[in-house]
């Protein structure tokens, strides 16, 4: 209460209404998987956060393309499973990559083998993968400097007068021009060195990636003390955000390298391009993928995701492919089932699986947190070129990446409370296996969601089932659902904590819960023609002992009637006669 201890008129700001609670979103999705490059987490004490991805475009700037891996299988499935993801109508995702063991990061010597570290040039790949076994060229850019341009330049700037025997190099030091490689000299003057055809040199970079992707950094500086010296620029751990995602290269300088011997390790047997510049290329080799990741890989990649509280779906697109496939399903549904996550796990089976198969290996799971799905999904592969029967025009790609994206469409165009089924999966030519009604009867009770095609309406996810063997969490949606519930409820009611747990505390809470209940049941998500039929708060003396208030619990019991789908659509019809009473 506030204090009232000098005579006046005290003014004050009281609520007469109960909190309110906001849904949360629930189509962001996780997935986890090898991709051709980008951060990953090294070992369980890393800090690495993943990216948000908002379309393919962020993905390929910085988890790379849609190429092959150099293990089998080499497919890029999760690459394709984050384009079908946005084409299928997602919006918000996190990849957290998974690097195999084996894994070699790239590289490539400037100055001679053998040389000192402290005296030795490379540049190297950010991350492990035959992606970085690239190239960089580098091109000295010299540009005439007037009088003004030299008085501007910035500290660290390297100055060429003169040609042949008479080129001499100068060093900007502060404001003023020193000999270079003596910057402890007395300072030039400027004017006369503006007499002798003075050129500001620059470097220019030009890092080129395995699959041909470049990325380009004009005007670095050669010294140290340069605002874009090029070892800050492309330096191994940059300090910007955007430099740790984006940029794959970087050099490594010696502590001893000043400018000149920089100039002199980039650009020994340099040639000289079309311009007249200088233009030196390097080639980095010795990245590599490793082998197709395990358990332990993905274990650190789930962990990635386990502090992002926006994430409702995580999915492994591929991971069924691999050695590892059960465990690290079991890892998907284990995350999945962890206190207050709030998210349900979406799995595929394996590739090239007959329906007796799939009974087989779904009967290995059974979680209220996680679906699965199958058979695969066949499109057309974007790297196919016309002339290379090499590249196979079309390919199998696990439908969780579909999966994921219609579940994001789902919610945004109906709602969470409604079962992503009966929607068309828009990338697909086919299926890998055309189920048919009397295998989807046998695959269907056990929780396999069949991918089906169907006469006159294309190609459809026809199945809403949870792998569970609990009758009561049967459908994905009532899952979904609650899981959006208990998380909107979660936090919205945070401001209750500490507060007085008596009769006034529970009042606003039974209130608070009530309207966004009442909100819930008008859009259509909750059973009833009225609120008392569609749900019910209680929170009072009856809920709660004196042992819970002792204990400073507050214990709130909510109950709703959730719809649940028409799975089976049931019309009865009969013979009448003429005269027969309906």
């Amino acid at each position: 209460m506030p204090e009232y201890l000098a005579p006046g008129v005290y003014v004050e700001e009281t609520s007469f209404r109960a909190k309110s609670i906001e849904g949360v979103g629930t189509s962001t999705t996780a997935f986890v998987g090898p991709t051709r490059k980008g951060p990953f987490r090294v070992d369980a004490n890393d800090q690495e956060v993943p990216e948000l991805l908002t379309s393919f475009g962020d993905f390929e700037r910085i988890y790379g393309g849609i190429g092959d891996f150099g293990f089998s299988p080499a497919t890029n499935y999760l690459a394709h499973a984050v384009r079908a993801f946005f084409n299928e109508g997602g919006s918000r995702l996190y990849v957290s990559r998974v690097v195999g063991s084996g894994a070699a990061t790239a590289s490539g010597a400037v100055t001679a083998e053998g040389t000192a570290a402290a005296d030795a040039v490379a540049f190297v790949a950010r991350f492990p993968g035959a992606i970085g076994n690239g190239r960089v060229v580098v091109r000295e850019v010299l540009a005439p400097a007037a009088l003004t341009a030299m008085n501007n330049a910035p500290a660290g700037s390297l100055l060429l007068t003169g040609s042949g025997a008479a080129a001499a190099w100068h060093l900007k030091v502060g404001a003023t021009w020193h000999p270079a490689g003596s910057p402890a000299d007395a300072a030039e003057d400027a004017a006369t060195l503006a007499a002798a055809t003075p050129r500001i040199a620059t470097l220019l970079v030009v890092a080129i990636d395995g699959d041909g992707e470049d990325l380009s950094h004009e005007g670095l500086g050669f010294d140290r003390s340069h605002p874009a010296w090029v070892g800050h620029v492309m330096a191994a751990e940059p300090g910007r955000r955007a430099d740790h995602l984006q940029n794959l290269y970087a050099i490594a300088v010696g502590a001893n390298v000043g400018a000149l011997a920089l100039r002199e390790a980039l650009f020994a047997g340099a040639g000289v391009n079309a311009a007249g510049e200088l233009e030196r290329s390097f080639a980095l080799s010795g990245g590599s993928d490793g082998a197709a990741p395990g358990t332990a890989a993905y274990a650190l990649a789930l962990g990635e995701l386990a502090g992002l509280e926006d994430i409702s779906i995580v999915a492994a697109p591929g991971s069924s492919a691999y050695p590892d496939a059960q465990a690290v399903a079991n890892l998907l549904i284990s995350h999945a089932e962890a206190r207050r996550a709030y998210r349900i796990a979406v799995l595929d089976l394996p590739p090239d699986q007959l329906p007796g198969e799939a009974r087989t290996l779904r009967g290995l799971i059974d979680s209220r947190y996680a679906a699965v799905y199958y058979p695969w999904v066949v499109v057309s592969n974007p790297l196919a070129r016309p002339g290379r029967e090499d590249i196979p025009r079309e390919l199998a790609l696990p439908p969780s990446g579909f999966v994921c994206g219609i579940y994001a469409r789902n919610d945004v165009e109906r709602g969470v409370w409604k079962a992503p089924a009966n929607e068309v999966v828009r990338g697909a030519l086919r299926f890998e296996l055309d189920i048919n009604f009397a295998q989807q009867e046998m695959l269907n009770p056990i929780g396999v969601n069949c991918l089906r095609y169907l006469s006159g309406r294309g190609f459809r996810v026809w199945g809403a089932r949870l792998a569970s063997s609990d009758p009561e969490w049967k459908y994905v949606n009532v899952r979904r659902y609650f899981n959006y519930l208990e998380s909107s409820i979660d936090r919205g009611t945070q401001w209750a904590v500490f507060e007085p747990n008596g009769e006034r505390l529970w009042a606003n809470v039974r209130q608070t819960i009530a309207d966004f209940l009442y909100n819930e049941w008008r859009n259509g998500a909750l059973l009833g023609t009225k609120t008392e039929e569609a749900f019910f708060v209680r929170c009072d003396r009856s809920t709660m002992t004196q042992n819970d208030l002792d204990n400073g619990r507050l214990v709130c019991l909510i109950g709703v009637a959730v719809i649940k789908p028409a799975e089976f659509v049931i019309f009865r019809i009969g013979q009448k006669t003429a005269d027969a009473r309906a």
